[in-house]
């Protein structure tokens, strides 16, 4: 198993070492903890895109609010759609306080629907906060003729997805289960930007990303006028884009409450965003005091100015509001949604 740090690279079994000999015996303070000491950022996905700059962003501006300004590097292990990473930081990773991880936005759909992969517990991580969160949003070619959910349920249309454990799948793959959508999902594009270059060169016809990307990425897209390139026909997230407000939400269209249930389970994506948070075990005395440097960063006005730079949104969560969320979602789901979701997601 390996560790991408920016351009180098270390073993886990050298992570590991290093906290244990970097960790002092007993943390009197929290001072003590951080003074003089490395903070590891663990991130599941490359340097590039939303999760290698926010973390990187995190990574220049978090230390000067936590007590003994210690020095924050990133790391990255990709792999599994964020799952390698995920698994080894609810595991293997030090709780010793100098390491925290960048939790893939699926963390919570992942573990319902792929329990023998999964090998954590979603609310036994220690959310400390989000930079943002932002819903998924679906769109279609507008050349396909496609304006609404009812069209795509009386004609098959061709989507782009990077695969299985992403978005861009379980999506679509959920629209087909609860609103008899007809979409086929053709996997395997190496990252958003293939699957983009996908429908603007006519191999597919549709595909799903989060707001930001699309806002970010291809804004001509979107601009919703009669002439705009795509025609966005549904998000997913527990409340409405601000500049969304007549697409409708995938649990408002779901029929049923396990079908709503099962919407809701996706929705944990759209408040998990881009944040922190710590593995299991990490002593409780640090915990309020980080999630403290963290709502103090994300509203630090030289970190947003940093982050809009970066075209970077700035919509921060306490870390204690997001477990909460997460917690509430999960101890929802009964297992009755909980098999109609997977059901709906590994169907044929």
């Amino acid at each position: 198993m390996k560790l991408f740090h920016l351009g180098g690279s270390v073993s886990a079994a050298a992570i590991a070492f290093t906290a244990a000999i970097a960790a002092p015996a007993m943390a009197v303070s929290v001072k003590d903890t951080y003074n003089n000491r490395t903070v590891t950022i663990l991130v599941g996905y490359g340097a590039g895109g939303t999760y290698g700059q926010t973390s990187l962003l995190l990574s220049r501006h978090l230390n000067k609010k936590i007590p003994g300004n210690p020095t924050l590097i990133v790391q990255h292990m990709p792999g599994a759609g964020g799952l390698k990473m995920t698994n080894y930081a609810y595991n293997v990773m030090p709780k010793n306080g100098l390491f925290v991880l960048m939790p893939p936005e699926m963390t919570a759909v992942s573990q319902l629907l792929r329990p023998k992969k999964v090998k954590y517990a979603t609310n036994k991580f220690t959310w400390l906060g989000t930079v943002f969160g932002a819903n998924q949003v679906f769109l279609v070619r507008r050349d396909t003729g496609i304006r609404s959910i009812a069209d795509v349920t009386r004609k098959e249309l061709i989507v782009a997805s990077t695969g299985t454990g992403s978005p861009t799948f379980l999506v679509p793959k959920m629209m087909n289960g609860i609103l008899g959508t007809r979409f086929k999902i053709v996997t395997g594009y190496k990252g958003s930007a293939k699957t983009i270059l996908s429908m603007e060169q006519g191999e597919t016809f549709g595909m799903t990303s989060s707001w930001i990307s699309w806002t970010t990425q291809k804004a001509d897209w979107i601009d919703r006028s009669p002439n705009s390139f795509a025609v966005i026909l549904s998000q997913v997230g527990f409340t409405k884009e601000k500049e969304l407000q007549d697409v409708p939400l995938l649990s408002e269209l779901a029929r049923n409450p396990d079908d709503k249930a099962a919407a809701a389970m996706l929705s944990t994506a759209s408040v998990i965003g881009r944040g922190l948070a710590f593995p299991p075990g990490v002593p409780r005395s640090l915990v309020e005091p980080i999630r403290s440097a963290f709502w103090a960063t994300v509203n630090d006005p030289v970190f947003k100015a940093y982050a809009g730079k970066r075209k970077i949104p700035v919509t921060p969560m306490k870390g204690a509001e997001l477990q909460k969320i997460i917690a509430d979602t999960m101890n929802s789901m009964s297992q009755s949604a909980i098999a109609k979701a997977r059901k709906h997601i590994f169907a044929k």
